[in-house]
């Protein structure tokens, strides 16, 4: 027997039953069941929400905060939730809020200013899946550490460029968000390289890879690593290691810079930058045993150093070295004697320019007679 449209009501005695108790507050219930009602509709024509519209809007600013949320959640993902019940949804606050900010396919003006500004709602932003780049990159200037982790863990996010860079950036003096980067294996490993000292073997290797594709694409000069071989090994063997990191830096072209490469989280970066100084392997094997006697007292720590040392060219660990350290080292460009293009002022084929002041003598014509 086909059942009537009557049927096909929900049941509403037991809540009218207990609307008959004046103990009882039952707007919160009314503002659940005419939600679940509204969510669950086959249909919703423009009468029904503008029904829905009349009756939330009268309740949502009366119920608490827990109802608000559960409704919330419920109704930001409609596309035809009415933009003012999200909007008094997003001015109760709390999860409410959170909810609508997460989770509603269109943020209005409205519902932005009803949610109120602050780091909270910047976290929340930096969740969604719909955020475009513009966004992205205001979302990665406001440096904050929450809105940091969420960007980072928003795999929806197009995360590159400036907004990549700041993130990694950061990333270096807080390992929390160095993991939570380089757990993303959509993000090009050569932008992660900064946080080479933060990732595991598998993804360092990655990344001295992605850094020596880029190496291969331009010439490199090699220069002093003789003077600077002898001068490290002099400064290791005598057990001076401030000495030695100053020595070092001069050779890297990064004067000054902290390297710290006797800390145990710190000794791949000595084998790199041995590396991108050009030294000769057994200088590199000396300075192991010499340089650091916690190193010198394993074996599993030399042998990893020198395989390391030998795992790459001196210009991908000059860049690698260069991403870890936030500097530009000497030798990534060709000197004169390296490279002489075929057209340009460098080339021997061109004329050389006249003497200032003197006019270039012009060719002489031959006069015909006639």
């Amino acid at each position: 027997m086909a059942r009537s449209a009557a049927d096909a009501l929900p049941d509403m005695s037991g809540l009218l039953e207990l609307a008959r108790d004046r103990s009882l507050d039952l707007k919160p219930v009314l503002l659940r069941v005419q939600t679940d009602l509204f969510r669950t509709a086959p249909a919703r024509d423009p009468a029904t929400i503008r029904a829905f519209e009349s009756l939330a809007c009268g309740l949502i600013p009366t119920v608490d905060a827990a109802t608000a949320e559960i409704v919330a959640q419920k109704l930001a993902p409609l596309a035809d939730t009415p933009q003012s019940v999200l909007t008094l949804l997003a001015a109760h606050g709390g999860g409410a809020r959170d909810a609508v900010v997460a989770s509603s396919p269109v943020l209005t003006r409205p519902v932005l200013e009803a949610a109120g500004p602050g780091p909270a709602l910047d976290a929340m932003m930096a969740r969604r899946g719909d955020l475009g780049r513009a966004q992205v990159e205001d979302l990665a200037g406001r440096d904050d550490p929450g809105v940091d982790r969420a960007l980072a863990r928003n795999r929806a996010a197009p995360l590159a460029g400036p907004a990549l860079a700041r993130l990694v950036a950061r990333a270096q003096g807080r390992p929390d968000l160095a993991a939570l980067l380089l757990a993303r294996d959509d993000l090009p490993a050569v932008d992660l390289a900064p946080l080479y000292l933060h990732a595991a073997p598998e993804r360092r290797e990655a990344i001295r890879d992605g850094i020596a594709a880029r190496a291969a694409l331009r010439p490199q000069a090699r220069a002093g690593a003789r003077a600077a071989g002898a001068a490290l090994t002099a400064f290791a063997g005598r057990g001076e290691p401030e000495r030695f990191e100053a020595a070092l830096g001069e050779a890297l072209g990064l004067p000054g810079v902290r390297l710290s490469l006797t800390e145990p989280e710190r000794r791949d970066l000595l084998a790199l930058a041995l590396r991108a100084a050009d030294i000769a392997e057994e200088e590199a094997v000396f300075i192991f045993l010499r340089l650091d006697p916690a190193i010198a007292r394993s074996v599993d720590a030399v042998f990893g150093l020198t395989r390391l040392f030998r795992s790459m060219d001196a210009a991908t660990a000059r860049d690698l070295v260069a991403s870890v350290l936030g500097g530009e080292p000497a030798g990534r460009t060709a000197t004169p004697e390296q490279h002489r293009p075929h057209h340009g002022p460098a080339s021997p084929r061109l004329r050389q320019a006249p003497a200032p002041g003197l006019r270039p003598m012009l060719p002489e014509r031959t006069r015909k007679s006639s």
